[in-house]
């Protein structure tokens, strides 16, 4: 047992010295009883110098004053004697100290808590129970337990291992060459004692204990510097992120705000009602984005700021211009850049609502004065007949301007409904008036070109009474519905049936035709010739004593039902019933003396 313990513990200080540069042991007895080995381990796990000391004691009082000086509780003979018990117990007292004291788990310290560690570490292999630091430990799977935890990739499997010896001989290498874990006990010691030295089997273990300890630092410290680099990239790429949409967004308020600058008013309702679509959209659109925009920008540069107090770096800081002050001022620039668009879009709207008001009163206006002025012209023509005709047709010629006129009107019209434009104090006539008052006067100019010549016509008819003239004018008249003073085939058809006068489809269309080729139409001069012709021989008081005869069925008197049944027109039958003497049969039937009227009629 104590030459384990003597193996253990010489090779357990070795580590020690040689990790400082100095020579290895080989015997506790022999290498330590001089103290200065002693003093270099006390140097070198207390980490602080003993002072001066005999580096290479001849006497023993030298020897005596070395070991005294690193182990003052210990009597210096039995470590300059070399008794070996003391020695052991004196390095395991130093094990205790400086490898196996500072081991703590759920508040149990040394012993207890390194055992603790130790199955924890193994307690998720089933062939594997740590009960002590003993028989536990000497078939070696619970060594390799404790590697494949540590190294999955690399230590062994041990459920695959049937011999102890090359399960404890792959655990040492596997520990020395990649956990650098040195070898402190032999194969033997654990495989084939009957019960494994505890201490050298705990010292052993507690350098599984501090290289777990020093892997799972160095992983701590490779996630701190990760998390921290992490940190610090997502706080650059915040910072990036930042300057260049506030850099973005200033930009774009910059750019609208000298679009609007330059932007110029053609002077037209369309120009100005698409610049306002314009202003309403981006206001609904554009800005709407800007104003999402503007707040994550500023809620992105608080993060920025809370994330850095959080970890207590440096506050950042936006380069100039791009501050939130300066967001703000921009934002503020804006707004108020707006309002002066705004304002000028609307004056410009009213400023031509305006206008086209005023253009349309003056066009109303002066319409209506020239419509005005012509119809006193026409109330005052006077003179000669011919030279009154010559008047009125010198007025007609200037109606097609009046026309276009009216067109200039009712464009100036369509451009005030065009812009909303619903009331106008400059003027009381709409285009709809003006049109009526248009259509009033060339309908008077027409009737009095055909009045002056229906004059001339009367004038030159000599041959025929006032009478007979003014009952063919009525004719005329009457059956002249479009009023253009001339008749188509069908209302001289019409015409002279109410004058008694029936022909058949062919007759009137040789009548017509003829009409035209003397005329050019069927003016009234026309048909007041054609009358008189054709009267010439129908007009004899014999000849219409004969018709009234035939109407009557050979009787004095005619009857309203005669009449209709001779297809009469009704304005003729009206007429007749005036002018004819009547009287009332039995029945209360009106029965007209054509006989004597005729008499009067004919001189």
């Amino acid at each position: 047992m104590d030459s384990t313990q003597e193996r253990t513990f010489c090779k357990w200080l070795n580590t020690k010295l040689e990790a400082n540069g100095y020579p290895p042991m080989y015997s506790l007895v022999q290498d330590l009883s001089d103290g200065v080995r002693l003093i270099q381990l006390m140097e070198i796990m207390g980490d602080t110098s003993l002072g001066r000391y005999n580096k290479n004691p001849r006497m023993r009082v030298q020897k005596a004053e070395n070991v005294n000086k690193a182990l003052e509780f210990i009597r210096q003979r039995d470590i300059i004697d070399g008794n070996l018990k003391l020695i052991l117990g004196m390095i395991w007292t130093l094990v205790l100290r400086f490898t196996i004291a500072d081991i703590s788990e759920e508040g149990l310290s040394a012993k207890e808590g390194l055992l603790l560690w130790a199955q924890r570490k193994t307690a998720p292999y089933k062939e594997v129970d740590v009960q002590d630091f003993s028989i536990s430990w000497s078939d070696g799977l619970a060594l390799c337990a404790l590697i494949h935890y540590a190294l999955t990739n690399i230590a062994p499997d041990c459920v695959v291992q049937s011999d102890r010896h090359s399960n404890t001989r792959l655990a040492f290498q596997v520990a020395a060459d990649h956990l650098g874990i040195p070898q402190l006990l032999e194969v033997e010691d654990l495989c084939d004692s009957t019960r494994p030295d505890e201490r050298s089997v705990m010292t052993y273990i507690a350098s599984y204990f501090h290289a777990f300890s020093t892997m799972d630092q160095a992983e701590t410290d490779s996630r701190r510097v990760e998390k921290f680099a992490e940190l610090m990239q997502s706080v650059w790429t915040s910072k990036n992120d930042y300057e260049r949409r506030a850099r973005a967004l200033l930009y774009a308020l910059s750019e609208v705000q000298q679009k609007w600058s330059a932007s110029q008013f053609t002077g037209t309702y369309a120009d100005a009602k698409e610049q306002s679509t314009a202003f309403t959209t981006y206001k609904h659109t554009t800005k709407r984005t800007w104003v999402i925009e503007r707040q994550d920008v500023t809620t992105l540069l608080g993060n920025i700021q809370t994330k850095l107090r959080t970890y207590g770096l440096r506050e950042y800081i936006p380069p100039p211009g791009l501050t939130l002050s300066d967001l703000d001022d921009a934002w503020n620039d804006l707004l108020q850049t707006e309002a002066n668009r705004s304002r000028a879009i609307n004056a410009q709207i009213r400023q031509i609502k305006e206008y086209l008001r005023k253009e349309f009163a003056d066009l109303a206006n002066d319409f209506s004065q020239r419509l005005h002025a012509i119809s006193l012209e026409l109330s005052g023509v006077a003179g000669p007949l011919e030279d009154q005709q010559d008047q009125v047709k010198e007025i007609q010629t200037r109606l097609p301007t009046l026309s276009e006129a009216l067109a200039r009107v009712a464009g100036a019209e369509q451009e005030c409904a065009i812009a909303n434009v619903e009331e106008n104090d400059y003027t009381v006539f709409t285009c709809q008036d003006l049109e009526f008052e248009l259509g009033l006067v060339t309908q008077s100019v027409a009737k009095k070109i055909s009045f002056i010549d229906n004059q001339i016509v009367s004038r030159n008819m000599t041959n025929l009474t006032p009478a007979q003239l003014e009952q063919f004018e009525s004719t005329f008249r009457y059956f002249d519905r479009d009023e253009t003073n001339t008749l188509s085939l069908t209302e001289m058809s019409a015409a002279l049936a109410s004058q008694g006068l029936v022909y058949s489809d062919e007759d009137m269309a040789f009548i017509y035709d003829q009409l035209l080729q003397d005329y050019g139409a069927v003016t009234f001069e026309a048909f007041i010739n054609l009358l008189v012709d054709i009267t010439e021989d129908q007009t004899s008081p014999e000849q219409l004593r004969e018709s009234f005869c035939g109407i009557a069925g050979n009787k004095p008197i005619v009857t309203e039902l005669d009449m209709r049944l001779a297809q009469l027109p009704i304005s003729a039958i009206d007429y007749l019933r005036e002018v004819i003497p009547s009287n009332n049969n039995e029945a209360g039937e009106a029965e007209y003396d054509y006989e004597t009227w005729l008499q009067d009629v004919f001189a």
